[in-house]
């Protein structure tokens, strides 16, 4: 059971997003070695970071759409900036919900 299921994403400041988001990658990736708060929302996810890779970045991008409701075009030049950090995906999230809103 997803802790954060219940969740209106639209109401979360950017703290909680990235709280989480946290908890998505670590649910995610099943990284038992990893608790969520372990996770520094600055800390790089690929390479000398989190040490995360392509395949946990796919992993990641679907699991971001379908909790968060949103399309993620993988056209998008950005879109390695995005995945970055936690904070760039929380910030990246929050700007597709505003979107979103805007267009209702």
């Amino acid at each position: 059971m997803r802790i954060w299921a219940s969740f209106s994403w639209g109401e979360l400041g950017l703290d909680q997003l990235e709280e989480r988001i946290r908890h998505l990658i670590v649910e995610t990736l099943n990284l038992e070695d990893i608790k969520a708060g372990d996770i520094d929302p600055e800390e790089a996810l690929f390479g000398d970071g989190l040490g995360l890779d392509s395949i946990d970045a796919l992993e990641i991008g679907i699991e971001i759409q379908k909790t968060f409701g949103i399309k993620i075009d993988t056209q998008d030049e950005n879109l390695a900036s995005h995945f970055s950090s936690v904070r760039e995906l929380a910030r990246f999230v929050a700007q597709h919900q505003e979107q979103q809103e805007k267009a209702l």
